[in-house]
């Protein structure tokens, strides 16, 4: 079957997203792709659709989408690739079109090889072994980990008499929150430094609300944790980022934080929770969200190859 590729425009949005949900479907069971995030997506100020995304059509049907964004300046190039399953054709076209893209980025980037990273759930729809021919592996696992939850069964915490807990409704706390989250999740896999002014100018992010991140202090020690959750998602409530800065793991706070988190949800209304967690994460957050209650929705893994970098891709 013939196909025809074209770059994403923002108004493309309702039909990448349908295709998603379609996809979700077949691979997780139920659709749970909302459309202001593939608005989000398409509409980020460093988008450049006209190089960075692809859609493929066959018989004027959306079966393909790409997108590629480049958050490290470096080799580091990070994409997003969905296919229905009976048109390998065409996701094979765009996997080859990301590739060459992702090494003229690397080259722009002065860098002499680009590393791409691509997240596929477990049973992916497009043929993993057209991936592995072309040099891809996966080399990271993750968990999206989901947990009921009600106002009966998740009252507040009662804090530790040293602990204080604060959300961030003003700017200043928003922005350390920021810093807290940054520093403690520097020395993850696949973390990408980034200022506030560059992850507030994602559309996605404009949507944080301040009664949902909240920063931990102890007495002496001042400001060590924090958590950042969004309540945007249909699915879910979800946690974004939680983190405790080193010097202070051990005592609690991530699970004192993820019950307030809990509690917080229970009382909008939300039944649900979720989040993302690095299977092979060193601070042992996988067992942490799996003593709160937590278990596997479905996993990802990250999937790599590396190519050389060429001005000319």
């Amino acid at each position: 079957m013939g196909f025809v590729v074209r770059a994403a425009s923002p108004e493309d949005a309702p039909a990448v997203c349908a295709l998603l949900n379609e996809i979700d479907v077949l691979e997780i069971g139920h659709p749970e792709t909302d459309l202001h995030t593939v608005e989000a997506d398409l509409r980020h100020p460093d988008a450049d659709l006209p190089h960075n995304s692809w859609l493929a059509f066959a018989d004027g049907r959306l079966v393909a989408y790409a997108l590629l964004w480049d958050d490290s300046g470096g080799e580091r190039i990070d994409v997003d690739h969905y296919v229905l399953p009976e048109h390998q054709a065409a996701g094979l076209r765009l996997v080859e079109l990301m590739e060459a893209r992702a090494s003229a980025k690397a080259a722009g980037n002065g860098a002499e090889r680009a590393v791409v990273h691509l997240g596929l759930t477990l049973k992916p729809t497009i043929d993993t072994a057209v991936l592995r021919d072309r040099g891809w592996r996966p080399v990271r696992r993750y968990h999206v980990m989901t947990r009921p939850v009600s106002k009966a069964a998740d009252p507040a915490p009662e804090l530790p008499p040293d602990v204080r807990l604060r959300a961030c409704t003003t700017e200043a706390d928003k922005r350390r929150a920021h810093d807290l989250l940054q520093l403690a999740m520097s020395e993850h896999f696949d973390f990408h430094p980034m200022s506030y002014e560059t992850w507030l100018a994602d559309p996605g992010n404009r949507r944080f609300d301040g009664q949902l991140i909240w920063i931990a202090a102890a007495e002496g020690r001042g400001d060590i944790a924090a958590l950042r959750a969004r309540n945007d998602r249909d699915a879910m409530g979800w946690v974004s980022t939680l983190g405790v800065l080193d010097a202070a793991r051990g005592r609690g706070l991530g699970g004192l934080l993820l019950r307030h988190a809990f509690a917080a949800f229970a009382e909008r209304g939300r039944d649900v929770v979720g989040l993302g967690v690095d299977t092979s994460n060193p601070t042992g957050a996988l067992r942490l969200y799996e003593r709160h209650g937590m278990s596997v929705h479905y996993a990802v893994d990250t999937w790599e190859v590396v190519v050389d970098a060429s001005p000319g891709s």
